[in-house]
């Protein structure tokens, strides 16, 4: 009876182990077939306990020696870590268990869920491990084949450790990486193979150690306790030797040459004594002539030289906007702080720190373009010089002869960001998080290889999740930290198309509604930290990812003046009001359904004539697809007029951070002007991304007001988030 007990064990063991490794191959099971399996193996798991229960009445009785603890805390470990991940699996289940969906955090749920498999992958194997020599002891091959056999099983380790590395299970099992990343080119057979590859190297460390452990103390011939430890060592080195020459993340495809061509950028030979002047106007007065010379200023900013070079981007760049034209644009010299502003420099300037993140030397964010003019002309005067705006009514003018702090101009601040280069970061590679401060899930062209990352030259990493003390990172080649990611820094210009024939010195077009913002923030994904990518908001808007680096002049020959609009954001407390959302999962539903409750407001789902996908990877490709391609989806149930609304609640999700297409069709099927958008969005992690920017250049005749980001579907806080939001934004509830 008991041998048979044992046989049954025995079997739903290898039952589980098989399971666990299809449940590891999602690219081949696919999403439906992923959570049956799932509850399969939920269901054998509750079996296998129930023909172990001995050992759980056993745990308080007897001694505990070095492999009963081991074996143990593994065993411990092992449960909760998969049902926990069950837990996480049904919570998220559209398929097996859809009445779950949703009973704990989403989140937490997604995170717990592929960081938990991959621990219960791994604490499976070690489980095997500690187990296999007892169940193999009555195999006993001769001396040559047990020598043999160790070598091939040692090899075999050592190649699953070094597919453990390359194939990013660290960055799972950390919580590093947020998502799941499969290449679904690979072979089925090829996908279970390298899995249990993975699997055996931690099964033969399981089995060393309890060879280890068995022959500590022991005179036995063949327990000499330094095998295994060499086993287990010889693997090791077998499988990180690889890596050593192909790099930490495996060889990889380059998909972009990042070679340097030969730049247009053409650096003046003039000292700072003689800088260049020939492309601005030069008319020098009395008053000029008293103001402190630039290179007498010791604030630390960098002088950076002028010259000619190609502003924008060209056709051939990836995930490039129609918008960045490339033309020859030259800039005369000017200083730049070598940092971004921090909040200790911002608050002892201005008396508060509007920053979301507290730290003295994190960069200030959460401010407005006006904001930044006002700060600048604080540290103009802080510092003796001649403030160089001059503000009323929300009016801004900008004084181009004056020697005091002012924003870069678009031109400038690209001029500076690239330092000479003209690959799309000025790193000359595909941006890493150990070059810039960006959400490293989400590396440069990781969109359109989402499932298969060997081909990008960086695979994604951890984020900081935050902004990161200023200068954290290499400067670049004019020694300016920071010029991609952390926070965005707000520019002089208005947003609007490059005037090619006004290519000296430019400020920008004489009009607008938004201002530019550049340089992409610690929750940008990397294709928005392009040198040549343009962001622009109102001069209201204030993120927590959006501040400001200041420059002064380096040429006391600048001349004339400049305006732009400063204005604050207009009351909208009253009006007739639609709440229009773009739903897929159904958690930005939801936040519309509450604020429609809070309201009594207009709702409006919008609806695509050729819906997307309901599997969850096909649509992540889709919405890349539309968004690479800047599709416009139809809509199929339009509202024939918005005429009747003053404002709009603009819901949607953060999709590879920024709107949805199907939203782009919207705003671009209605006349804006006169009218207020407040967006709202669910997100993943990455807030709003860059869908104000977006939603800013479609509706550029529309006022903006303050968005609501809310994680997944925002738990039990929110309909509290929702009701602040609404207040902060002027807007009265039923």
């Amino acid at each position: 009876m008991q041998k048979r007990k044992n046989v049954i064990k025995l079997i739903i063991d290898a039952v589980m182990t098989v399971l666990l490794l299809c449940l590891m191959a999602y690219q081949v099971t696919g999403e439906a077939l992923h959570e049956w399996i799932g509850i399969g193996m939920t269901v054998v798991l509750i079996i296998h306990h129930i023909l172990n229960i001995k050992w759980y009445s056993a745990l308080f009785k007897g001694k505990y020696n070095a492999y009963r603890i081991i074996t143990t805390v593994v065993n411990t470990l092992l449960l909760a870590s998969i049902l926990l991940t069950a837990l996480g699996g049904m919570s998220m289940s559209n398929n097996a268990v859809p009445f779950m969906y949703g009973i704990i955090n989403m989140v937490f749920a997604r995170k717990t869920h592929l960081a938990l498999s991959f621990w219960s992958f791994i604490l499976m194997g070690f489980h095997l491990g500690l187990h296999l020599p007892v169940m193999t002891a009555k195999i006993k091959p001769v001396k040559t084949a047990r020598i043999i056999l160790t070598a091939v099983f040692t090899l075999l380790a050592g190649l699953g450790l070094f597919l453990f590395f390359r194939n990013g299970i660290p960055g799972y099992i950390t919580f590093r990486t947020h998502f799941a990343l499969f290449d679904y080119d690979k072979s089925p057979v090829l996908v279970f193979l390298e899995n249990l590859a993975v699997m055996f190297f931690f099964i033969f460390a399981g089995a060393n150690t309890f060879r280890l452990i068995s022959s500590i103390g022991k005179t036995d011939k063949g327990k000499n306790p330094l095998v295994p430890v060499v086993s287990l060592l010889v693997a090791v080195v077998t499988g990180l030797v690889p890596l050593s020459v192909s790099g930490k993340s495996g060889n990889q495809t380059p998909t972009a040459d990042w070679s340097v061509t030969p730049v247009t950028y053409a650096e003046t030979t003039e000292t700072e004594e003689t800088l260049n002047t020939s492309n601005v106007e030069t008319v020098m007065d009395t008053e000029k002539k008293e103001q402190l010379d630039p290179k007498a200023v010791n604030d630390g900013y960098i002088l950076i030289s002028g010259g000619t070079y190609l502003m924008g981007s060209p056709e051939t760049e990836n995930w490039r906007i129609e918008d960045e034209k490339q033309h020859e644009v030259t800039v005369s010299s000017f200083y730049m702080d070598a940092y971004e502003t921090t909040q200790k420099e911002y608050a002892r300037l201005m008396g508060d720190n509007p920053g979301s993140f507290s730290g003295d030397d994190l960069p200030v964010e959460n401010i407005s373009w006006l904001d930044a003019v006002r700060f600048a002309n604080a540290k103009s005067e802080d510092m003796g010089l001649t403030p160089v705006y001059e503000i009323a009514s929300g009016n801004v003018i900008w004084n181009r002869s004056a020697n005091g702090y002012r924003l870069p101009t678009e031109a400038e601040w690209e001029y500076a960001c690239r330092a000479g280069t003209v690959t799309p970061f000025n790193t000359e590679t595909s941006i890493s998080t150990e070059e810039a401060n960006y959400w490293g899930s989400y590396p440069y062209e990781i969109e359109e290889n989402y499932f298969n990352t060997t081909v990008l030259d960086t695979k994604p990493s951890g984020s900081e999740g935050q902004t990161v003390v200023v200068g954290s990172y290499e400067p670049n080649r004019f020694g300016l930290y920071d010029m991609h990611g952390n926070v965005n820094e707000w520019c002089w210009d208005y947003y609007g198309e490059y005037d090619t024939a006004s290519a000296n010195d430019p400020t920008g077009v004489s009009d607008g509604t938004r201002h530019i913002y550049r340089g992409g923030g610690w929750n940008d994904f990397a294709k928005n930290l392009r040198s040549a990518y343009r962001a622009a908001g109102p001069s209201d808007l204030k993120y927590s990812n959006l501040g400001v680096r200041l420059v002064r002049n380096a040429d006391l020959n600048m001349s004339g003046t400049v305006s732009a609009d400063g204005k604050d954001q207009q009351d909208i407390s009253s009006g007739k009001i639609l709440i229009v959302y773009f739903s897929w999962s159904g958690n930005t539903r939801g936040i519309a359904q509450e604020i429609q409750s809070q309201t009594g407001a207009d709702i409006y789902e919008i609806e695509l004539t050729h819906p997307y996908s309901t599997d969850y990877n096909t649509v992540l490709m889709e919405a890349q697809e539309d968004q690479h391609n800047q599709a416009r989806p139809e809509i199929a149930n339009l509202p024939a007029s918005l005429d009747g609304y003053d404002t709009i609640l603009l819901g949607y999700p953060n999709w590879w951070a920024s709107i949805p297409m199907p939203i782009a069709t919207f705003l671009e099927s209605y006349d804006f002007s006169g009218k207020t958008i407040i967006p709202f969005c669910s997100h993943g992690g990455g807030r709003f991304g860059q869908s104000l920017t977006a939603i800013a250049k479609l509706a550029p005749e529309a006022d903006m007001g303050e968005g609501l980001a809310i994680n997944y579907s925002g738990g039990a806080s929110m309909p509290d988030d929702v009701a602040l939001w609404l207040k902060t934004n002027g807007i009265e509830m039923q």
